[in-house]
Formats: structure tokens, C-alpha cells, sequence
């Protein structure tokens, strides 16, 4: 890794110690074993600078990459900060909703069952016991959870709400000046459409302008039409309350730890195991005035990430963070940090 010294791992060492805990718990089972001795020693000695990072992965880790020498691609989201309700009001209409008792998570290792073919993890039991697709995002907001108690918190806008499915999670600004964090509890088990592709596709936007602001825009443009393009994404995320989370810290991520702006990356956990440290490095992209090349960690999943080098930077929370997240739709290279083998390890 020629430009290895160039790169500040420091905001990697503080998001790789963050998933420490996680990674020697009982709960992390084969996979967290090979990540032992780096976890045991980012707990126990911390790195305050640069230099005392870059050497506890140089110790700990050996870099590899993958065989297909085809480039990845980097994606951002972000922690939306939203105004909100506890009660339903003609100013927050929108809701949030818990998981449903009826929504059933789909054992990953087993074989899909009949009429799941598309499934994309969850399904719904029914009455006769079935399991059989759970409703879509146009049911679900015709009133499919209705009376049922399911709502978690209110928001102003269909927008808005919209973008926190896609993000995944929010931080909440409630009417009593309290804040109240949510992240991803379930999905409905439907594919995932990005409607910017739709957009693309039919004509309506330039692919240059299809980032987040640019679709933002159109909505805004088009409040006729605006809920059917929502819809053609199928998917509809389900949220939990986040307790006790740490306020300077970001949201959970999919490890169960806080996510680390611009050190956190969400990943194919079927591909790369959380706690994995990876070097991306994509060119195209300019943060500070610099080309990005950052050591991040893997410690979150989203229903957009497929394959080995595909992923999503946390990029932080609010308005600047979104910006930038909207912006990031570029071609990296992954350099994978491996960690060292029982023999080779120091």
C-alpha cells in the first residue's frame, strides 16, 4: 500500500475500538475470534495519534484485496436531524412504525420457502400459520397498520420520512426540546429501488443531478407525483427507539455499536465481517479539497449493499453531513485488512 503513510487511521483505530466490545462478545461466536488480539489491545492501549494508529494495524492486520481486479463503488448516508412528535397532529402526520408482531425474519442459512422466491429476509405469518410476502410500501401507508398501536414517533413531512427509510435511522428534535434517536429495527422484505435510478431511466433527471438534492428537488417539484415515485420503491424499513445512546456518538449501526463519521462503512455482511478494516480509496471523490483515501471500518449493512466491494460511508448527522452523503457515488478501490493468523500473530 504505497499511500499507506499518507493516511491518517486515527478516526479508524477510535471506530475499530468502538467495535471491540462486540467483537469479543460471546455474541460474535467464530467470527469475532480471528479479531481477538487487535480488540483485547484497542481496549487496552489507545492510540492518541497517527503514528501510534498506523502501528497497531500494521501489527495486528496484513493487507489484502479481492481476486476481481473490477473496482468497487462508494455510496454515503447519513443520521437526518428532524423535528417530531410523540402524537399524531395535523403538523406531524407521518408515521414511523415499530416492527409488526406478524413480520417474521427468514433464516438466512435455509432455503427461501415457496412463493418467497424475492424475499429479501422477512415475510409475513398469516392467519393459517403461511409465512407469504409482507404488504408493500403503498399498503403499508394505505392503512395495512392501522389500529394496531405500531406507531413510534410522528413527522412533519412524506419527504422526510421517505429519507429516513433510506437512511436507516434519525436523530429527533421532539416538541418538549427533548431528542430521541431511532434506528433500523426490520424491513418488509421487499427489494430495495433507488428512485433516482427510476428517475434516471425514464428521462425526468440527467444522471449527474441524481443525488440526493437532485431528487429532493424533483419531489419538491412534483407533489403530484411525487408519492406514486416513493412507492415504486417497494421496501419499507420498520424503527426502534435507541436508549442510552451516547449524543456525540452516531447512530447504531448494524454491529450494535455508534458509528464513527467518516470512519464507519456499511458492507455485505455476507462478504466482509463487521469489524473488518478496510482501506477505500476513491480518486474521483474530493473531501476537504483532498481525493479520498480513508481507512474505515465495517460496522453496519443496509438493504442496498450488495457484494464484496460495495459500500456505504457513514459520513455523520444533519444538514452538512446529508450534503456530502448525496454527493458520494463513485468508483474506489477496497484494500481489505486481514487480521493475522494465530502463527503469524505477535
Amino acid at each position: 500500500m504505497p499511500d499507506w503513510p499518507a493516511v491518517d487511521p486515527t478516526p479508524a483505530f477510535l471506530a475499530f475500538s468502538r467495535s471491540a466490545p462486540a467483537l469479543l462478545s460471546a455474541e460474535a461466536g467464530a467470527w469475532g475470534e480471528p479479531f481477538r488480539a487487535a480488540a483485547e489491545a484497542a481496549l487496552r492501549d489507545r492510540a492518541r495519534t497517527p503514528d501510534e494508529a498506523r502501528r497497531f494495524f500494521e501489527h495486528f492486520f496484513r493487507p489484502a484485496r479481492f481476486a476481481d481486479d473490477a473496482p468497487g463503488f462508494l455510496t454515503g448516508y447519513y443520521e437526518p436531524e428532524l423535528p417530531a412528535s410523540r402524537m399524531r397532529s395535523p403538523a406531524f402526520p407521518v408515521p414511523l412504525y415499530r416492527a409488526p408482531p406478524d413480520l417474521v425474519r427468514l433464516p438466512p442459512s435455509e432455503p427461501l420457502p415457496e412463493g418467497l422466491d424475492d424475499a429479501q429476509g422477512f415475510a409475513r405469518l398469516d392467519a393459517s400459520g403461511r409465512l407469504v410476502p409482507y404488504p408493500d410500501r403503498a399498503a403499508i401507508e394505505d392503512g395495512w397498520l392501522s389500529a394496531q398501536g405500531l406507531e413510534l414517533v410522528w413527522l412533519a413531512d412524506p419527504v422526510d420520512a421517505f429519507f429516513v427509510h433510506v437512511q436507516g435511522s434519525a436523530r429527533l428534535r421532539l416538541e418538549d426540546g427533548s431528542t430521541l434517536r431511532v434506528g433500523y429495527a426490520a424491513k418488509n422484505g421487499h427489494r430495495f429501488t433507488a428512485i433516482g435510478r427510476v428517475l434516471v431511466a425514464e428521462g425526468e433527471l440527467p444522471l449527474e443531478e441524481a443525488d440526493m438534492a437532485g431528487i429532493r428537488r424533483w419531489l419538491a417539484a412534483h407533489p403530484e407525483r411525487a408519492p406514486a415515485l416513493m412507492r415504486r420503491n417497494r421496501s419499507f424499513i420498520f424503527f426502534r427507539e435507541i436508549e442510552g445512546a451516547d449524543p456525540n456518538a452516531g447512530p447504531i449501526g448494524g454491529q450494535g455499536v455508534s458509528l464513527t463519521p467518516m470512519a464507519s462503512l456499511a458492507v455485505d455482511a455476507g462478504f466482509t465481517a463487521y469489524g473488518t478494516p478496510i482501506l477505500v480509496d476513491a480518486p474521483e471523490l474530493i473531501v476537504e479539497s483532498t481525493p479520498f483515501r480513508r481507512l474505515v471500518i465495517a460496522q453496519d449493512t443496509g438493504s442496498a449493499i450488495i457484494g464484496a466491494e460495495r459500500g456505504d460511508l457513514f459520513t455523520g448527522s444533519g444538514e452538512t453531513a446529508g450534503t456530502l452523503a448525496g454527493m458520494i457515488r463513485h468508483s474506489a478501490r477496497w484494500t481489505v485488512l486481514l487480521p493475522l493468523s494465530p502463527g503469524e500473530a505477535p
